[in-house]
């Protein structure tokens, strides 16, 4: 959520700042705008006469770029944002940068005591002229800076606020250097030749660097064109940062021909699911392992699950294999509730958080949590060197590569495959799987990639369906048992790209409340996938066609007596229970994709959502 990039240089910053702003898109934003420091001349003269322009703009990228069509903005030093509406709507006022007497400032996170600097600051004679956090931190540093360094200020300033942030800072007064620091928002500087750049993610500076310094907690820098120099902020101590080589391409980040980052990335999963389990499924050696995690707990008595959103999600389908496969008592909290209903923790419980970006708020203050009741943790991520993969004990990554599209699908299948190797790993290690068991399922896994290939290819099939329910205005989603939580993550999907609400239930719930809903314009879909729960899910089918219901089922393929109690039907392939979540997840995904394509909604950035959810 929101965007951040900075550049100093030879180059124009206009051009970078905005395809660096362009890259970011996928992080959800609602207005943007760039500051830029134009040099007449080198050395001091360049002091005394660099000025500062600005041009912000509530909508998307290609608005800025309109008006930057308008109003060159020339020079060699800049910052970039895009916001995401928290303190204040979106509008021109309320857009990033902020600028107070020739100092500009760009923020991501939230500055909890905002108001009661605020209303200190207006006392003293301070006019705001937008309604956000940010421009609190604009005015102590502008408080101070006349009397001090533009590095001292913002030093200064940052003691002053509570909360988390991700900042960078410019100044007409000292146009050689930007100031960046970091608490809780990501941030990352990226090293070129006579040139640096700063973004809040790898991807909107891969096409200039590849060579990365990730601004760790409570870090500030001063970045010059030639060096980077990072402080301790709290005691001032000079630190020496890690220099990493980022192994991506900028192609990643691409479509590829696909009309979406979001359908690019479903078709992806073939992929993502092979090298998720490569060099940790051993096949010849039958056995399953995680060389970056020891699991080196004494007793293991219970499972703790942290997550949001998506990754809730993929946590409850981790319950039903650690419960099922490895015998381990196994809880799933939202991360936003955990992280204050102080929650009983012992020492034989290992948490385990899952946070798709790394930087989730809600999930990272789980972890904090975690970590202060001592308790042994690990976390599944997708990001190397994000905030949570640093603060956990043990990482384990998904290896789903770059995401761009805010509805996450490739990565929840790379979640839920992660907790399926983890709980057959600690099946052996507790001795509750059989080897003849665990050849089966190291067989199985490694036929999915196939059978995912083979639900790609009834695309066409989905399409025909979604054109269906196009004015749809509600659905609800059943599922039991494992394909409960995948009911749940269909039904979040067509309600963030399509907007039409959608709920799930687990089908035995059906008849104690929601079946008031069902009538002949609700549209029910079922997983009624093969298994041991299909009599109770048709049983649960009857009772809503009784009402009207317009049925939808999964159903597996060549089951003709489910077909026959359904209106229409998708078939998948017939698989095992535990594997089912990879099978069935698929054409909901799409279901839910072609629904918002053919309403013409926003599907790789939906309305009033972010990729990384960095605030509370």
């Amino acid at each position: 959520m929101c965007g951040i990039v900075g550049y100093i240089g030879n180059k124009q910053a206009s051009d970078i700042l905005l395809e660096g702003l362009r890259r970011l898109e996928y992080r959800g934003y609602d207005s943007a705008g760039l500051a830029i420091l134009n040099l007449d001349g080198p050395g001091q003269n360049a002091r005394a006469k660099a000025c500062l322009n600005v041009v912000r703009c509530a909508g998307k990228i290609s608005a800025l770029q309109q008006l930057l069509s308008e109003k060159k903005l020339p020079g060699t030093c800049g910052i970039g944002h895009t916001r995401w509406a928290t303190h204040g709507r979106p509008s021109e006022n309320n857009a990033h940068p902020h600028v107070v007497n020739g100092v500009a400032v760009v923020h991501n996170g939230i500055i909890e005591n905002y108001a009661e600097l605020k209303k200190e600051l207006i006392k003293s004679g301070r006019k705001f002229a937008s309604e956000t956090d940010t421009e609190v931190l604009s005015h102590l540093i502008d408080e101070v800076r006349p009397t001090i360094s533009l590095f001292q200020a913002v030093v200064r300033a940052l003691k002053k606020v509570e909360g988390t942030y991700a900042i960078v800072v410019i100044s007409q007064h000292e146009p050689d250097y930007l100031v960046a620091a970091k608490n809780f928002s990501p941030l990352i500087i990226g090293l070129g030749q006579r040139e640096n750049f700063i973004a809040s993610d790898i991807p909107a500076i891969l096409p200039y660097t590849n060579k990365i310094i990730t601004l760790k907690e409570n870090e500030i820098a001063r970045v010059y064109c030639d060096r980077v120099e990072i402080y301790d902020l709290l005691t001032g101590e000079l630190r020496t940062p890690q220099i990493i080589t980022v192994n991506l391409s900028p192609l990643a980040a691409e479509k590829e021909g696909h009309k979406h980052f979001m359908h690019k990335e479903i078709f992806e999963i073939p992929t993502v699911f092979t090298n998720t389990f490569l060099g940790r499924l051993k096949r010849e050696e039958r056995k399953i392992c995680f060389e970056e995690a020891t699991f080196d707990i004494p007793r293991l008595d219970r499972i703790i699950i942290v997550a949001c959103g998506t990754s809730y999600h993929a946590g409850l389908i981790g319950k039903y294999y650690f419960e099922q496969i490895a015998g381990i008592p196994t809880e799933v909290d939202f991360a936003s509730e955990f992280r204050y209903r102080n929650p009983v923790l012992r020492p034989g419980d290992l948490a385990i958080v899952i946070s798709q970006s790394g930087e989730t708020a809600d999930t990272l203050a789980g972890l904090k949590t975690i970590k202060e009741k001592g308790l042994k943790n690990l976390a599944i991520c997708n990001v190397m060197n994000s905030s949570i993969s640093q603060a956990a004990d043990e990482v384990i990554y998904t290896r789903a590569g770059l995401e761009i599209g805010v509805a996450s699908t490739k990565a929840f299948i790379a979640q839920v495959e992660v907790l399926l190797l983890l709980s057959l790993a600690l099946a052996t290690k507790l001795g509750t799987l059989t080897p003849e068991d665990l050849n089966y399922f190291i067989d199985s896994l490694t036929r999915i990639p196939g059978l995912l290939e083979k639900q790609l290819a009834i695309e066409d099939k989905i399409k025909e369906l979604a054109a269906q329910f196009v004015r749809a205005r509600n659905f609800i989603y059943f599922g039991r048992g494992i394909n409960y939580p995948v009911a749940l993550e269909g039904a979040l999907k067509l309600k963030e790209i399509s907007y039409i609400h959608a709920e799930a239930y687990p089908a035995g719930e059906m008849k104690h409340g929601p079946i008031a809903l069902i009538d002949e314009e609700m549209p029910v879909l079922a997983i009624a996938t093969r298994g041991s729960q299909l009599k109770k899910i048709i049983s649960n089918l009857l009772e809503a066609k009784a009402r009207g219901g317009i049925l939808l089922g999964l159903i597996t393929k060549g089951d003709e007596e489910t077909r026959s109690l359904l209106d229409y039907s998708l078939e998948v392939e017939d698989v095992d229970e535990h594997f089912q979540p990879f099978i069935n997840t698929i054409p909901l995904q799409l279901f839910a994709y072609h629904v918002a394509d053919l309403k013409g909604t926003d599907v790789d950035q939906p309305r009033n959502l972010a990729k990384s959810v960095t605030v509370e």
